[in-house]
């Protein structure tokens, strides 16, 4: 007799494997910058924003309208960035399947 197929074990090992994925993008992180590094931005492979930092000569006279511009740009860069590493990182790991997560780019 010829090795039986083992679905429920396959299904198990990528469970496993996508569990290290996620754990695995959580601890990486990019960083995305607006207004020429006015504000910048760290997010994690989870698309969760971490730290915003914002230039001190923004405070001194600040402008609330473009703070708030900059901080959108710099976050919405951020999170392109997170979703480009997200699906480069599967795309190794796949072998370029182009198998994705929900949420990346």
């Amino acid at each position: 007799m010829g090795k039986e197929f083992d679905l429920g074990g396959l299904l198990q090992q990528a469970q496993e494997k996508l569990a290290s994925f996620q754990q695995d993008m959580a601890a990486k992180t990019v960083e995305a910058s607006a207004g020429g590094g006015m504000v910048t931005v760290t997010v994690n492979g989870k698309l969760e924003l971490l730290r915003v930092r914002i230039e001190p000569s923004l405070l001194e006279k600040p402008d609330v309208d473009m703070l708030q511009d900059l901080i959108v740009a710099a976050v919405n860069e951020g999170i392109r960035a997170a979703q480009k590493m997200m699906a480069d990182e599967m795309g190794r790991l796949t072998g370029g399947f182009g198998f994705k997560l929900p949420g990346m780019a």
